[in-house]
């Protein structure tokens, strides 16, 4: 039974610690996620929130401290913003490719220690971006501030948001799970039971038009699409390894079977949170330029209301999903890496030549089942929009119609599958 697995969790000392230990670091965020910075006018949020649809997808992931204009307002969006960019440079720079594919786990390290040198001049420029955008007169959020508290504002925003980055680290190196994929996940729960009673309230209203079979067909397709997401992220297409035999001595070793699984999702939730921080900077800077005179300021103008178009935001944040999992796909699985080391092992795809033949054939079978993983994370992303269309359910629709499900759905399913591995390990050793 469920209950006994946990049981036996919280029996061994090291798992319980580290699950401890991340549940501690959840309470940290939570405090913080409702220290505002000063001169923040709340009557004013709402109206905000309601006029610009991309500020509601950022406060999600971010469990309200948008909404509250918090201390970490930005979340982990800068350092996420610095590693796409990053990784996207590796396709125009050989030697930063080389340094994250080819140097070890050195080379990893000294890459990623760029990315978080890179996070702080883009959490500097977001907070900037925010600070301005909501100091203005015809949004009225913040109040009039001086020079000073602008640039304390401003650091302060950027300091939370390295201090996230540093606590996703800690939680990656001596917690459970991915440190940064575990804030996200608690950012979106964060505001969960809050979005409950807020739904149960509308219902209830006397006023409200909201029928129940709109609720009905709300909730059975969050458990359809909660169905879906684990079936695709547990999909697998098994490719059979043989071993051939060796002989050392008196000793045979090889000649056994078994597989190497691709994952039908193999990127993950990563293109998502790729996609959602590329939609989200161009239009913070645009926002940054309107009411500017001349072409600057209908530049901004137009790339504003682009991104307030609910169904051109969903369209094009289909194009980026569908985009970013091929090309995230393509910098973590190398085909002719895995062909290589099957080789050095002595292992081979029955009826393919090990080698060369291998990796184009790993190619094969990867270009065949990546497009079926990459439409449904685009499609699932465009669940919210469908879902409100039917139901005219605004509330919950980010959190249980779209990216938001697949981003719980995976960081639960890659926290369970650690923590087994944990336990069978320990009951191996004891064994």
């Amino acid at each position: 039974m469920w209950y006994q697995k946990v049981i036996q969790i919280f029996k061994i000392k090291d798992l319980r610690n580290k699950i401890l230990f991340v549940l501690g670091i959840f309470i940290i965020i939570r405090i913080m996620a409702n220290i505002p910075i000063p001169g923040i006018d709340a009557s004013k949020v709402k109206e905000i929130f309601e006029q610009f649809q991309l500020l509601g997808v950022m406060n999600v992931f971010t469990g309200g401290a948008l909404e509250r204009f918090s201390i970490i307002m930005l979340g982990v969006g800068p350092y996420i913003t610095s590693t796409i960019i990053l990784q996207l440079l590796t396709m125009i720079f050989p030697r930063l490719e080389e340094m994250y594919k080819e140097e070890g786990e050195e080379g990893k390290k000294k890459f990623e220690q760029y990315g978080r040198i890179l996070t702080v001049p883009l959490g500097l420029l977001q907070a900037f971006a925010m600070i301005t955008i909501f100091s203005r007169p015809e949004q009225g959020v913040i109040g009039d501030l001086s020079l000073l508290a602008k640039i304390s504002s401003i650091v302060t925003i950027t300091a939370g948001s390295l201090f996230l980055m540093w606590l996703g680290e800690l939680i990656s190196e001596k917690g459970i799970g991915n440190g940064i994929s575990l804030l996200i996940f608690a950012g979106i729960i964060a505001d969960f039971p809050r979005n409950i009673l807020q739904l149960i309230a509308i219902y209830q209203d006397p006023e409200s038009s909201i029928p129940l079979y709109a609720l009905l067909i709300f909730f059975a397709t969050s458990l359809l699409v909660i169905a879906a997401v684990t079936m695709i992220n547990e999909g697998r297409r098994n490719i059979p390894v043989s071993y051939a035999k060796r002989v050392r001595g008196r000793r045979v070793y090889g000649g056994s079977s078994t597989y190497l699984p691709l994952s039908v999702n193999p990127a993950g939730v990563i293109p998502i949170i790729f996609a959602l921080s590329i939609l989200t900077f161009p239009s913070m800077i645009a926002n940054f330029f309107i009411g500017s005179e001349g072409f600057l300021g209908n530049v901004a103008q137009y790339i504003t209301g682009f991104f307030n178009n609910p169904w051109l935001y969903g369209a094009l944040n289909f194009i980026l999903i569908f985009v970013f999992t091929y090309f995230y796909t393509l910098i973590t699985f190398e085909p002719d890496s895995v062909a290589d080391n099957l080789k050095k092992m002595g292992g081979f795809v029955p009826g393919i030549r090990p080698g060369q033949s291998t990796a184009k054939y790993l190619n094969f079978v990867l270009n065949r089942i990546l497009p079926m993983g990459a439409l449904f994370l685009a499609s699932i992303a465009l669940m919210p929009s469908i879902i409100q269309g039917i139901t005219r359910l605004t509330v919950f629709s980010f959190l249980l119609g779209g990216t938001s499900i697949i981003i719980i759905v995976s960081v639960v399913l890659e926290t369970v599958k650690q923590i087994q591995s944990q336990l069978e390990m320990r009951d191996y050793d004891s064994f």
